[in-house]
């Protein structure tokens, strides 16, 4: 692979650049991806862009992101058509009677839904805003709650489709022994420092306990006017306006719908995808199996109208989907430009025991910010990392506290990650108006595992 050396940065400096002035995603990072192509060969940007979509649409794992993302759309539009969505936000309405309550009960929801950040995003967003929307709460704050639950969640609880993920990285990379990968995980888990401060500045944020800053505060100032979210987007959602369905698509019957018909088929999607070794899309295609003859037997929707939501709820995460395969292909030209070597490798030569984990931490968090991933760039960084630590006698766990602290950084910071698209789809909230609003969030809970790493350096 060749590397462009600083050259490597004009394509992440154009996304985000783009992003910010326009608030337009999927542009900005189809501009990035035009810049890197003209980087790599002005004269064949049309066949590399041509070649490069048809890689990304036959990759594995963005096939396995679309599967998963549609059916789970499925599954929440038959939750949303039968009543039952609305039957469990009723539920949560009248135990969380205020404001404050709404939102530190859609918080305890996301540490509980810990199985996988996308199950996480796509279930509790769109089951609480009308929680939530009741006490004038923006979008935007939702979205922080929910997202500040979903990957920082997901990354200290071994019980999740991150540490399965990880600790076979750790093997695969021969960081850990074979079958040892998920110990030294664990062990790492009381230094994610960037996770554990994420999820617990939560409450402080959602209950004024700590201050709004900057598009929050604007955000929220303009909910209490009644201006939920700054940005119009299509949401999950039978019975607002701009939605792909309207109230008459609603079961008739949805009085008959309750509590337990929403939690079922939740808890069926955990304990399936935990039975086929926390794989979501088997547990999502299990669980639609079971959970649309369910609610026709039951007589919450005929079969043509079950039909009907299954395709509808695919269809509307089309959009989200789109900026998924785009940030992909981001990614894909970034590996070509040699961007994550040319960063790891500048940093290397600075590293001493003291600042490693800082170093680690901070190096890993840019480049997971910069290029969308925060799985892929980490089977690159932890060969290199970990015998460096090993070498300069850094205990491992603190090494994989900083690792994973700067991928879970990424997933909730970044503007394009997959994380940060789903929960904006799910909280019906623009996708740079969510990723803005947090930011600030995202940055002081950074600062703070920052200086932790110091410490533990010391």
């Amino acid at each position: 692979m060749d590397s462009f050396g600083a050259l490597s940065l004009i394509p992440t400096v154009v996304v985000i650049s783009i992003a910010v002035l326009t608030h337009r995603p999927i542009f900005a990072l189809l501009s990035g991806v035009i810049a890197g192509l003209l980087l790599i060969n002005p004269a064949t940007v049309i066949g590399g862009m041509a070649d490069l979509s048809l890689e990304i649409m036959m990759d594995e794992t963005i096939g396995w992101v679309i599967m998963v993302c549609g059916l789970m759309g499925s599954l929440i539009m038959l939750l949303i058509r039968t009543g039952a969505a609305t039957s469990f936000a009723n539920s949560m309405a009248a135990r969380a009677d205020t404001r404050n309550k709404s939102l530190l009960v859609t918080w305890f929801l996301g540490m509980a839904v810990f199985i996988d950040d996308y199950l996480n995003a796509i279930a509790i967003g769109s089951s609480m805003k009308k929680v939530t929307d009741r006490f004038k709460v923006s979008r935007s704050m939702l979205s922080y709650v929910v997202d500040s639950t979903a990957a920082p969640t997901c990354v200290i609880v071994p019980i999740s489709t991150w540490a399965v993920y990880f600790a076979a990285v750790l093997e695969d990379t021969g960081s850990a022994a074979a079958g040892e990968g998920m110990r030294m995980y664990i062990s790492g888990i009381p230094y994610m420092f960037y996770a554990w401060i994420a999820v617990l500045l939560v409450p402080l944020v959602a209950t004024g306990r700590f201050p709004l800053l900057g598009p929050m505060k604007h955000a929220e100032s303009m909910a209490q006017q009644g201006t939920l979210s700054l940005e119009k987007v299509v949401e999950f959602d039978a019975g607002e306006k701009g939605g792909i369905s309207s109230e008459s698509n609603v079961s008739q019957s949805k009085s008959d719908s309750n509590i337990w018909t929403f939690l079922l088929p939740l808890l069926s999607l955990i304990g399936f995808s935990w039975y086929f070794d926390i794989d979501l899309l088997k547990g999502v295609i299990v669980t639609l199996a079971i959970t649309v003859p369910f609610m026709v037997f039951q007589g919450l929707l005929p079969f043509k109208g079950a039909m009907d939501a299954v395709m509808d709820g695919f269809k509307i995460m089309l959009p989200p989907l789109a900026v998924v395969v785009s940030a992909f292909m981001f990614k894909a030209v970034n590996d070509q430009l040699g961007l994550p070597q040319y960063v790891i490798d500048g940093v290397t030569p600075l590293m001493s025991p003291l600042m490693l984990p800082l170093i680690a931490f901070i190096t890993m968090a840019m480049v997971a910010f910069a290029t969308g991933s925060s799985w892929g760039v980490f089977a690159i960084a932890i060969p290199i990392v970990m015998p460096l630590a090993a070498s300069m006698g850094v205990p491992t766990p603190i090494m994989i506290g900083a690792l994973l602290s700067a991928s879970a950084f990424g997933s909730h910071a970044c503007f394009y990650s997959d994380s940060t698209v789903l929960v904006a789809q799910s909280t019906g909230t623009g996708v740079m108006e969510h990723a803005l609003s947090q930011l600030p969030y995202a940055l002081i809970a950074a600062s703070a595992a920052g200086l932790l790493f110091v410490l533990v350096g010391l």
